[in-house]
């Protein structure tokens, strides 16, 4: 098997189907291939509605709800192909993504990932790759230059450069992944349960010798459900603090975890103190990132919603409301 398209769903059904109907639609011919579908405890028929329409997919139904981390980390164990193209539910690949991605780790045969630049519904890039979290980073950001000394995807890039090129990380929405190197590193780590995750697994294989490439031929439509649902924002911001702070300890001493946070924590303040003045933005929000990126350990995360849901689902036999994570 050449080819295992492997997408992890939460209560995503019509954003899930548009993923499998561009799969169907953009698939390479002549490439050997499986699609897998993790759903995540979903409770919107999400695997009906699959089985329906796509009744080739294989469905991975989970009891219970997991992490992002836990979750991909399953799907490439299942999965038979030599390479894995990892997607979001909300990820929807454009034609020629398959292809490019694939072509360029068969090229480079030290390369472990190779991401796809990410577009917003509009179709106008979005970042999508970034230098590894540092204190070199966490400055750039105080002093907001970090789009350009911390952002590498073309989409930030002048003129429409579709070279590949190397980076330290990119966004897991849309990536394909040689499974051997995953196996390697030992998957991704189910600490992080989302945020961070790709990003700490994506180290490991670079500590580990392989190469991470930015695709910019290769192009996906990232949905963003999560950042687009306030309704659940503060424990997305949660989580996203916490963990890029567990990132930080597990990569880099104390000191400079500590250091990077009160650098991440101020370069909300300026931020927020905009925000009083300008049509559309909540200074809250940002004031609540300040907080979150000095104190990460404070506050319900989705970690917690999950846990929640499942403690529902196991007093109710398996029924339970659904919760926003």
């Amino acid at each position: 098997m050449e080819l295992s398209y492997c997408v992890v769903n939460t209560n995503g059904r019509e954003f899930l189907l548009g993923c499998l109907e561009a799969i169907a639609a953009t698939h390479p011919d002549g490439v050997d291939r499986e699609i897998l579908v993790l759903d995540n405890a979903s409770d919107d028929g999400s695997r009906e509605a699959v089985a329906q329409r796509f009744p080739e997919v294989r469905v991975i139904a989970r009891d219970r709800r997991g992490g992002l981390a836990e979750n991909n980390s399953l799907l490439l164990r299942e999965a038979q192909g030599r390479f894995c193209l990892l997607l979001n539910e909300d990820s929807q690949i454009l034609g020629g993504a398959a292809e490019a991605l694939l072509e360029a780790l068969e090229a480079d045969q030290g390369a472990a990932v190779a991401g796809a630049q990410l577009l917003d519904p509009d179709r106008r890039p979005i970042a999508c790759a970034w230098r590894f979290p540092s204190l070199d980073t966490a400055l750039a950001q105080a002093f907001f230059l970090h789009r350009r000394l911390v952002t590498q995807d073309a989409g930030t890039s002048a003129g429409d450069d579709e070279r590949v090129r190397e980076v330290g990380w990119v966004q897991s929405a849309a990536i394909l992944v040689r499974r051997e190197a995953a196996a390697q590193v030992g998957y991704l780590d189910p600490d992080f349960f989302v945020y961070s995750e790709e990003v700490d697994f994506q180290k490991r294989l670079h500590d580990a010798g392989w190469r991470v490439l930015h695709v910019p031929a290769a192009r996906a439509i990232h949905h963003e459900q999560l950042a687009s649902d306030r309704s659940a924002g503060a424990r997305r911001v949660v989580q996203f603090h916490r963990g890029r702070a567990m990132y930080m300890r597990k990569h880099h001493t104390w000191p400079v975890a500590v250091t990077a946070r009160v650098l991440w924590a101020w370069s909300y303040v300026p931020r927020a103190v905009a925000a009083i003045f300008m049509p559309g933005h909540d200074p809250r929000w940002y004031w609540l990132h300040a907080r979150r990126a000095l104190r990460p350990s404070r506050g319900e995360g989705m970690r917690e919603a999950a846990e929640a849901y499942n403690a529902q689902l196991a007093s109710t036999g398996g029924q339970a409301a659904s919760v926003r994570l």
